[in-house]
């Protein structure tokens, strides 16, 4: 069965995003769509520990030490970027100014709930919900990423979360390695799937209900 690497999901992810709006990229995953963003789109992107217009990454030998997105992943910055105290990154968050936040999670359920909160499992972090709270309710729209199926083969989109949720019914786009599933008032809708991959298949590895969007049905 064919999967979209995490380079292909990230360029599907920005080819989506709508001209001159303004995208955070949430820590881990969705920090790579920064790499497919052309200069025309206009799209800015905003990280969360005070940087906008953040362009690809850098270089190997080519790092700031400095110059960091809110993963402490090294970033470059495109002219016409800023920098600003986590304060004023925490105002634009909650004050409606993001378009759209791109974010990972371990759970979405069929009614746009997120669970993405840091467990703390492989000991590099604290177990932590960070600035995901702030941005899943104060952007206009959340879109996520991630892998359809956890390494042992657990659908990450569930009929309920399982995990201690982040924000109740705020996710409208998902992006898995194997489909775009739309979420809407009645429940989530597949835009689109990978090569090969019929509906059957993606419903029998997904726990959550789905049903094909029209444009497929034809």
């Amino acid at each position: 069965m064919n999967r979209l690497t995490r380079e292909q999901l990230a360029a599907l992810a920005a080819s989506q995003l709508p001209p001159r709006s303004f995208v955070n990229l949430g820590i881990g995953f969705p920090t790579l769509v920064s790499d497919h963003i052309t200069e025309a789109s206009g799209v800015i992107t905003h990280s969360e520990n005070g940087i906008l217009h953040i362009g690809p990454r850098p270089a190997p030998g080519a790092e700031d030490r400095d110059l960091i997105n809110a993963g402490k992943t090294p970033v470059t910055i495109l002219p016409g970027g800023s920098y600003f105290d986590t304060g004023l990154s925490f105002a634009m968050m909650r004050g409606g100014h993001l378009d759209i936040a791109i974010l990972g999670a371990y759970q979405v359920n069929a009614r746009g709930d997120i669970a993405n909160w840091s467990m703390g499992l492989d000991g590099s972090a604290p177990p932590a919900v960070g600035g995901a709270m702030d941005l899943a309710v104060g952007a206009k729209s959340i879109w996520v990423l991630m892998e359809h199926q956890t390494k042992e083969g657990e659908s990450r989109i569930v009929e309920a979360c399982t995990f201690p949720l982040t924000a109740v019914g705020v996710v409208r786009r998902i992006f898995t390695d194997l489909a775009v599933i739309e979420v809407e008032p009645d429940g989530l809708v597949v835009s689109r799937m990978v090569d090969g991959l019929s509906f059957e298949r993606l419903q029998a590895l997904t726990t959550a209900p789905l049903r094909l969007a029209r444009s497929l049905l034809a």
